[in-house]
């Protein structure tokens, strides 16, 4: 099958195995199947979710082997993966020596769409990419433009392109896991929005996680978003093989030079999609159009208003687009302002990077940290954010590894070590920070790891913040 469009191959009969039973690998095995492929689901998990999934494609004449997902089905012609199964899984070893291609559910979306199909507006970036891309569907909505938020977002890919409504634009976020298994994706214009070490136990390395965000970059026809201030995203738009004419943007908080969009004097100005860059700028919205309007949260904007821009849309479409958005739950989202202390959610920040945006926001603070650290480390995070802490409170799986380099880099800031896992330590958690904090500071939720040792998701856990401080105002009241 090679490189060509899949649109153009004619599926009957053809021996696809469907690797995961989930968001993703159901809608891929029911479009291949419709489209008369020979289809075999493989999946890790035999629990009872599992079973009542399996038994629905079942049905329809799709074969599922549950519990046995390493093994190649004899006759494969190409694996269709879930974003999330390592690159290293046997399965996928048994396809490379086989010389079985592997796509990801955007890969099959991309080869899939129609001939008319929407052009894509891509976001990826260790942070920040949903509400980007959110922003960005506020943006083109407002320019009276058909839209949806797709990808590791909202809609499916799939649904989007196969479905019965028409586009003229779509906004998709893409994970480093879905650019990996998308070798031919083409973008209209793609941002990356900053770059930090993640998903290392996935990627292997930082080079290799560097080099899958990336692929958003190849192919592009119009531009390339990078930050200015993350020397490492316009690397990779360096390294990009992109069309011709194709035009590096770049985004920061400062003053933009030409072909960039920044901030002067509290307003969002674009000086990449102006006649003369060299002496022009175009006024496009207001900082204080920004929810919130924290200094992560206005890069994301202007990475939103660059795509917007690259795709045509009018200045006053960004701005409207803009003061229409709201951020999703959990990402620093006001719960309360109890005693003069506000308690702020950012359970979203499950990663060093998001945490130090997050801290970089609020001074003083008490910062209710701790979860699963995935490799990383915390002494920069520590060092950075050691000047704006009250105090510490920590729960979690790995909080001894913040504890250590509290230790370290801020010897004098007063931590408690609740020493629990349980999903009641939340409350416990908002009790002390309570108690540390005075009048004027922010109680920061900003974990910097993963929340599954304690909660289903971060979602649960923020809910869980909120609770406990709902809880504390009904009983201060």
């Amino acid at each position: 099958m090679g490189s060509q469009e899949v649109s153009n191959v004619d599926w009957q009969g053809k021996h696809v195995t469907v690797a995961g039973l989930g968001v993703s690998g159901i809608p891929a095995a029911r479009a291949l199947h419709e489209r008369g492929a020979l289809v075999t689901v493989v999946n890790d998990g035999d629990d009872e979710r599992a079973r009542a999934q399996a038994a629905e494609l079942e049905a329809l004449g799709i074969t599922v082997r549950l519990g046995d997902g390493d093994t190649l089905p004899t006759s494969t012609e190409l694996v269709v993966t879930a974003p999330g199964w390592k690159p290293g899984k046997p399965l996928f070893q048994a396809a490379a020596e086989a010389d079985v291609p592997v796509w990801g559910d955007v890969e099959l979306a991309w080869r899939l769409r129609g001939p008319d199909a929407a052009p894509w507006l891509a976001v990826t970036g260790t942070n920040g990419k949903t509400t980007t891309v959110r922003m960005l569907a506020s943006i083109l909505e407002a320019a009276g433009l058909r839209t949806a938020a797709v990808g590791n977002i909202g809609v499916s890919l799939l649904d989007a392109v196969l479905g019965d409504e028409t586009y003229d634009v779509l906004a998709v976020e893409l994970s480093s896991y879905q650019l990996h298994w998308a070798p031919s994706l083409r973008a209209h214009s793609g941002a990356v929005l900053n770059l930090a070490p993640d998903h290392l136990d996935w990627h292997g390395s930082m080079a290799g996680y560097a080099a899958d965000k990336g692929r958003i970059y190849e192919g592009n026809s119009v531009a390339c978003v990078y930050n200015a201030q993350d020397e490492a995203t316009e690397d990779l738009v360096r390294e990009a093989d992109v069309e011709e004419g194709c035009r590096a943007i770049g985004f920061t908080l400062g003053t933009p030079g030409p072909s960039q969009l920044g901030v002067v004097d509290g307003i969002l100005v674009d000086r990449a999609f102006v006649a003369n860059r060299q002496k022009q700028a175009q006024e496009l919205a207001e900082v204080a159009d920004v929810d919130p309007p924290a200094p992560h949260n206005i890069a994301n904007a202007l990475a939103a208003a660059a795509l917007a821009r690259a795709f045509g849309v009018q200045p006053a479409a960004v701005r409207d687009g803009l003061r229409a958005f709201r951020p999703d739950p959990h990402r620093i989202e006001h719960v309360a302002d109890i005693a003069g202390v506000t308690y702020i959610d950012d359970s979203k920040a499950t990663n060093t990077h998001a945490a130090e945006a997050s801290l970089a926001s609020y001074e003083p603070i008490v910062w209710i940290a701790g979860g699963l650290a995935k490799g990383a480390t915390f002494d920069e995070l520590v060092t950075g954010a050691a000047k704006r802490l009250r105090g510490v409170v920590l729960m979690g799986a790995d909080r001894a590894l913040i504890r250590e380099a509290l230790a370290r880099h801020a010897p004098e800031v007063p931590v408690v070590d609740l020493d629990r896992t349980d999903t009641g330590a939340m409350s416990a958690a908002v009790l002390e920070a309570a108690r540390l904090a005075r009048p004027g500071d922010t109680v920061l939720l900003a974990p910097a790891c993963a929340s599954m040792d304690m909660f289903v998701n971060y979602n649960k856990r923020g809910e869980a913040f909120a609770d406990a401080v709902r809880a504390l105002a009904a009983e201060s009241a």
